[in-house]
């Protein structure tokens, strides 16, 4: 029997990113970027207000070299405009009104020129006129609209966004194998490029087989029941970040079975068919499935889901997972080994889900030799902060195979093959499955 871990390893070590693609930067929000975006641009490209304010020379309001530079905090609004935020409260003093004489708007490109003794009124990321070095914040002012006093002195370079303060024309803005996220995908646009060469989602194909199968568009008859784990493990890849096409239930007789597969194998970094293992009604797709590529089914230290097969077919060595029919099962095989691939191939360091140490509140037992994945509800302390943890049980859940019990879970208990009993108040590791709402 393999373990949990070697099983892992094979899989991960098989998973590979999908040949690089161009897409508009508005797709590629967490995929993997193929290529170094450098700017060839500063940003901001020329001096900007940082508050709603006006533009002054620091000379002009008592800005010498002996005075304190004033505090400064972010606000997210100041009249309208993202900035930073004066101190309120301010102190009057005795310099002289100045008159106002312009103001310029975010966006303008009208050159404005400032004369010594002289204001214009700016708002948030406006150009500053010529000769200003410093913004006066509104609040520190009387808000004059035709002469404004200043109440407070401003050094130069107070509340002016510099030329090239973020960018510098020939830095690197996202480097190859960042995975991009928001302030990525921003740097990105910043740099002025609409589109970039990234890793795309890989594609993954789920396809069922078994004689019992019908699909939902028809009612099963005696002996038949609904395709479920094609549509359980589909799901599971989309959430893990993939590009999902689920083909279907493929029985067939071997020859155009084994058409079906090897045409799939050619659009796909991955391929799960569930229902290829369990029992001697598997038999004929792992025939042909050996004929195309090298499938190893085996047994895995764990429960449930034990049975299973992983392998690499076709020319191109396209990692083949095989899983059995029952949902739960196929879940489970699923959180396990097929979301860490597809996550290995996004190019995430975080392969699997963050796990947690919590208190168990129940009793349960687990197969020894095994490790044993039990489908629980995560609850945090009010008082002290430690994670609960409640394994559902057979009598709230329904037994361990049937999938209802799954939807009632927002985790997972993982209990280490020596693991056999677990005692009320005993600590376990937990995995996070999902928030719950």
């Amino acid at each position: 029997m393999r373990s949990v871990e070697d099983q892992l390893a094979a899989v991960v070590d098989a998973a590979a990113a999908p040949e690089p693609i161009r897409v508009a930067l508005t797709d590629a929000l967490g995929l993997m970027c193929a290529e170094e975006v450098t700017s060839t641009t500063q940003v901001p490209g020329f001096p900007q207000a940082a508050v709603d304010g006006f533009a002054v020379r620091a000379v002009d309001v008592g800005g010498t070299a002996g005075l304190r530079k004033p505090e400064r905090r972010d606000r997210d609004q100041d009249e309208g405009g993202d900035g930073e935020e004066a101190p309120a409260a301010p102190q009057p003093n005795r310099e002289r009104a100045l008159p106002v004489v312009g103001e310029v708007p975010a966006g303008s490109q009208k050159p404005l020129r400032l004369q010594p003794r002289q204001a214009v009124r700016v708002a948030t990321g406006a150009p500053l006129p010529t000769l200003a070095d410093a913004v006066l914040p509104l609040e520190w002012t009387d808000r004059g609209r035709k002469r404004v006093t200043p109440q407070r002195p401003v050094r130069t370079g107070d509340f002016v966004r510099k030329p090239g303060d973020d960018i510098q024309p020939g830095d690197i803005a996202v480097r190859q194998g960042a995975v991009l996220g928001p302030a990525q995908i921003g740097l990105a646009a910043a740099a002025g490029r609409d589109k970039l060469l990234v890793y795309p989602r890989p594609r993954v194909t789920v396809m069922s087989y078994g004689l019992e199968l019908v699909d939902l568009d028809r009612s099963p008859g005696l002996g038949q029941v609904f395709d479920i784990a094609s549509y359980v493990v589909s799901a599971a890849a989309k959430e893990a970040g993939a590009d999902v096409h689920r083909a279907g239930i493929i029985n067939a007789e071997p020859r155009r079975m084994r058409e079906i597969v090897a045409g799939h194998i050619a659009k796909s970094e991955f391929v799960v068919i569930t229902g290829a293992v369990g029992g001697s009604g598997a038999a004929p797709i792992q025939e042909i499935l050996r004929e195309i590529g090298q499938v190893d089914t085996t047994r895995v230290a764990m429960h449930p889901g034990s049975v299973q097969g992983f392998g690499l077919l076709g020319e191109e060595r396209v990692p083949a997972f095989l899983l059995p029919s029952n949902p739960v099962s196929a879940l489970v095989i699923a959180e396990t080994f097929i979301r860490p691939a597809i996550r290995r191939s996004l190019g995430k360091t975080a392969v699997t889900r963050r796990t947690v140490k919590a208190r168990s509140l129940r009793e349960l037992s687990s197969i020894p030799g095994r490790r044993g994945y039990i489908r629980a509800r995560l609850m945090r302390d009010a008082d002290s902060g430690d994670y609960l943890v409640e394994p559902l049980s057979a009598l709230e859940a329904g037994p361990a195979h049937l999938l209802a019990g799954f939807a009632e879970a927002n985790a997972m208990i993982h209990l280490p093959e020596e693991a056999v009993h677990v005692r009320p108040g005993d600590i376990v590791d937990v995995e996070f499955l999902r928030q719950r709402s």
